[in-house]
């Protein structure tokens, strides 16, 4: 069993309220769960309006599609129009 993490730092540019957070990493967490089939939650930051952590976990049997799959989602948050990235770790147990 193969397990891989991603944690990714986020700003959230123009955000003021905790309600516009909450929408735009709702909206991108169902999208990245929908699409990746991976576990996904908000880990860090949850107090401040511009920033977010979120931790995503994926489970296989092939370090090759763990990685692969980590970095496809890496992809599509560093392409989310509403969210900039700050920072990512990927690790593979």
């Amino acid at each position: 069993m193969v397990i891989g993490s991603l944690r990714v730092h986020l700003e959230i540019p123009g955000n003021n309220s905790l309600k516009g957070k909450r929408r735009v990493l709702k909206s991108l967490m169902e999208r990245i769960k929908n699409k990746y089939n991976v576990s996904i939650a908000e880990i860090e930051d949850q107090d401040k309006h511009r920033l977010a952590t979120l931790g995503i976990a994926f489970v296989t049997n092939d370090t090759a599609v763990a990685n692969r799959v980590l970095n496809q989602i890496l992809d599509f948050v560093d392409n989310f129009g509403e969210v900039m990235l700050l920072d990512y770790m990927i690790e593979i147990l």
